[in-house]
């Protein structure tokens, strides 16, 4: 699909940052969109979409268990904020 997007899950990437997520995130949304910027009037749903990718991204990385990994959430996650948790605990969602 979009080759540009990286994998982040470990151990193909140890240390994954939130603007590795948003990144991701951002070239997930303008590739479904079809736009590289949003107009205006798009501006705020892309954003917002560009918001609920990151959101589930970081989830997805929280919950993945990787073999030979040991517990779960113990990889990328648990690297952008030091505790594992998923954002949705985070954003209250």
């Amino acid at each position: 699909m979009c080759r540009s997007i990286k994998t982040l899950r470990p151990p193909v990437t140890p240390d994954v940052s939130e603007e590795d997520i948003r990144a991701a995130a951002l070239q997930y949304v303008r590739k479904v969109s079809g736009f590289r910027a949003p107009a205006e009037h798009n501006r705020e749903v892309f954003e917002q979409a560009v918001d609920a990718v990151a959101a589930a991204t970081h989830d997805l990385l929280a919950g993945l268990r990787v073999r030979g990994g040991g517990s779960r959430g113990g990889g990328a996650a648990q690297a952008l904020d030091g505790s594992g948790s998923s954002s949705s605990a985070r954003t209250g969602r």
